[in-house]
């Protein structure tokens, strides 16, 4: 039995249209250009700003989805169950070729109540074949995850692990289960250049969480029970620099999930195309820009998994991200010239705005074994 599973962080689909005071990134810009003399004034017009903004963005979020194809989605940045199904009823559902339903949102525990969401093709499971669990509840001491990096950034052993969530998801299908477990990981950005060693320990007990849940889940039969664990984990050790040359970026904080336990199959493409994330900034630091393509979504797979897939298909699905991305990362002329007349993506992306997301929809084609 095959299916695709993908994942998706969809970047900011919201029910609301600021987040706090400050506002959000999309509409942030154009604000800022106008003085309003009264508070409500302010606001309705930066209301109806992120409406129009939010449905270009959401036509191109479901073009990538439509384009993948998945038969399973596990979805990040969402805001809520109302908001992800009235995405797929209005969006999505407009222009794929599959309809979806079986949608899951537990209220996580990130700040900005952006959460963790699933969908599955409708024709594809029945009443009973899915079942949920949450884990946003479990703490760095009940996992045995509390260290001293940890305690030294002044994180309690009573803590709650997951800055988001680890949404698990059991599916039945045709005799045979799947069990996934949906991740976002601790956000790299702290808005300094020391962003990634600062957050790794939090994510190192986040991965180390995860593997303790499959281990308790499947006892002495980890290895050969067929799980999945998908996601935003925002970390990873190899990024690519300019003309695609890997750049050692040291730990990441997911290599529990990997040093003898699951197998990342991105390792099986070639190395130009392992990125789902792009970012250009000023390294304070090193006093220059820097170009990183870096993959921080994942698909991990149990090693039953991997032995009945040793060369699974993935896509990532690109041609939503903003033309100032360049999508071949071995190309070394990144001028405007050149990347404003590629002509790669959908119709009426933008600059850096609108764009799908800042991610790439990844995907996998699994045989699914029996076990």
């Amino acid at each position: 039995m095959k299916l695709r599973v993908g994942t998706f962080n969809v970047e900011n689909l919201l029910t609301r249209h600021r987040f706090e005071a400050g506002g959000r990134t999309e509409t942030a810009a154009a604000m800022s250009l106008f003085h309003f003399p009264r508070a409500d004034e302010r606001d309705a017009v930066e209301r109806s700003l992120a409406v129009a903004l939010e449905d270009d963005k959401r036509q191109m979020t479901a073009l990538a989805i439509a384009e993948a194809q998945a038969d399973l989605w596990m979805l990040q940045e969402v805001d809520s169950l109302a908001s992800l199904q009235a995405f797929f009823a209005n969006y999505v559902h407009r222009i794929a070729d599959h309809r979806y339903g079986h949608f899951t949102l537990v209220d996580g525990n990130d700040r900005r109540n952006i959460d963790i969401g699933f969908a599955a093709r409708r024709d594809l499971l029945g009443q009973g074949q899915v079942k949920v669990r949450s884990h946003k509840e479990l703490t760095f001491a009940e996992a045995g995850v509390h260290d001293r990096d940890l305690a030294a950034l002044g994180i309690g052993a009573h803590g709650k692990v997951f800055a988001r969530d680890c949404l698990e998801i059991e599916i039945s299908l045709n005799g045979r289960r799947l069990s996934l477990f949906g991740c976002h990981f601790k956000s790299m950005n702290n808005g300094r250049d020391d962003g990634r060693a600062m957050t790794l320990p939090v994510r190192r007990a986040e991965a180390r969480a995860v593997r303790w849940l499959i281990e308790q889940r499947f006892g002495g039969g980890w290895r050969e029970t067929n799980w999945v664990v998908l996601g935003d984990l925002n970390g990873y050790r190899y990024s690519l620099g300019p003309h695609a040359a890997p750049v050692d970026e040291g730990l990441s904080g997911i290599e529990p999930l990997l040093d003898g336990f699951a197998t990342d199959p991105m390792t099986t493409l070639p190395p130009h195309e392992r990125w789902t994330h792009f970012r250009r900034y000023w390294s304070e630091s090193q006093d220059r820009l820097i170009d990183s393509h870096m993959p921080l979504d994942h698909i991990l797979l149990s090693p039953a998994l991997a032995a009945a897939n040793p060369r699974p298909a993935m896509q990532m699905i690109r041609r939503g991200l903003p033309y100032r991305v360049p999508l071949d990362p071995r190309q070394p002329d990144r001028s405007m010239a050149r990347l404003a007349t590629c002509a790669d993506r959908y119709p009426r992306v933008g600059w850096d705005r609108p764009k799908a997301s800042d991610h790439s929809p990844l995907t996998i084609d699994l045989e699914i074994p029996a076990g």
